[in-house]
């Protein structure tokens, strides 16, 4: 899980909109719901918002933005409406440097409304992390929590901020004080476990498995879970959580889920044969899985068919000419 300065402000705030305890059918009854009022309602902006928020909860930003367009055009004097709009053009994945701006600006406007609104504080203090001016960000968010100290948003940006200075002590208490404030916030946990597990600490397995347990059927919170058990010599647990993750998840943890079972079964079994059927259903789901073509023309070679072997890391190149794992690997056996 390798992020960027960039990947990490946008998985906090991401984290933030997506954290919802509603399961997924009461959302999609909502959905309906508010298709059938926006058709007899089309000039209500609250309407938008609220089906916008949805889509938002669903990580959906196109149909959110298209929503936060209309609201803002109906009634842009509108408190929740401007702030909505804020709000989805600063937690967009494909914002751009403007886009930030323009949120910035919408938020300053708001706060001059509201200046004890912690909400609006911490997407502001957002907008000036993103510009790298982490002092004015900080400023903000210790506004916020001066009105509000138990304001767990406020402590997941802290955190954030201290990842990109490198600074990992007060990046885990942030979280840790996050979690404290929320024990359902399972995008924390997951947080703290990627922490300790790059620390190579087995501490990361616990919380895992708390995230997992707050999201049964979160498929990153399982497969961080099932690597981690894996990592730390747990193999038939996490053989256990990679056969669930198969049976009913998204095509890229799914592939991600066969390529671990072809893993542990390659270099923890030596069974070669089941290793090649996982790592062809792993293909099978995600066509260009370059790793597990580079895996496969390992099991190739052992099995002594060079000319599969050689193949198999030609298609790993292929997908991925920088993959050069498979080159010096086709290099080495292919004048033996």
């Amino acid at each position: 899980m390798r992020v960027t300065a960039f990947s990490v402000l946008v998985l906090s705030f991401i984290s933030i909109i997506a954290s919802c305890d509603d399961a997924e059918e009461p959302i999609k009854e909502k959905e309906i719901s508010l298709e059938k009022l926006i058709s007899h309602y089309p000039d209500s902006a609250e309407l938008y918002v609220r089906r916008g928020r949805v889509s938002m909860k669903n990580l959906n930003f196109k149909q959110a933005l298209s929503d936060a367009a209309t609201a803002f055009r109906i009634d842009s004097s509108n408190v929740e409406v401007e702030l909505f709009y804020a709000d989805v053009v600063n937690n967009n994945p494909l914002r751009s440097v403007e886009d930030v701006y323009v949120a910035q600006r919408h938020y300053a406007r708001l706060l001059k409304k509201d200046d004890k609104n912690v909400e609006i504080l911490v997407s502001l203090a957002s907008t000036y992390s993103q510009q790298q001016d982490f002092e004015k960000a900080f400023s903000y968010i210790n506004s916020a929590l001066r009105i509000d100290p138990r304001y767990r948003d406020a402590y997941i940006l802290k955190g954030s901020i201290y990842r990109i200075l490198g600074k990992t002590e007060l990046m885990k208490s942030s979280y840790e004080t996050a979690v404290q404030q929320d024990p359902k916030f399972h995008e924390a946990y997951i947080m703290l476990g990627v922490i300790y597990q790059q620390e190579n600490n087995k501490i990361c397995v616990q919380y895992f498995e708390t995230a997992a347990n707050l999201l049964p059927k979160n498929s990153e919170a399982l497969y961080s879970l099932a690597y981690a058990k894996q990592h730390f010599g747990q193999e038939e647990e996490a053989r256990q959580v990679y056969r669930e993750m198969v049976k009913d998840t998204s095509d890229y943890y799914a592939s991600q889920a066969y390529f671990q079972l072809g893993h542990i079964k390659q270099f923890f079994d030596g069974e070669l044969d089941s290793a090649m059927y996982f790592y062809n259903k792993a293909i099978y789901v995600e066509s260009r899985y370059t790793e597990a073509y580079h895996n496969l023309g390992m099991c190739y070679f052992e099995k002594g068919d060079k000319t599969k072997a050689l193949q198999s890391f030609g298609k790993a190149l292929k997908y991925n000419s920088d993959f050069e794992l498979s080159r010096a690997y086709a290099d080495s056996i292919r004048f033996l």
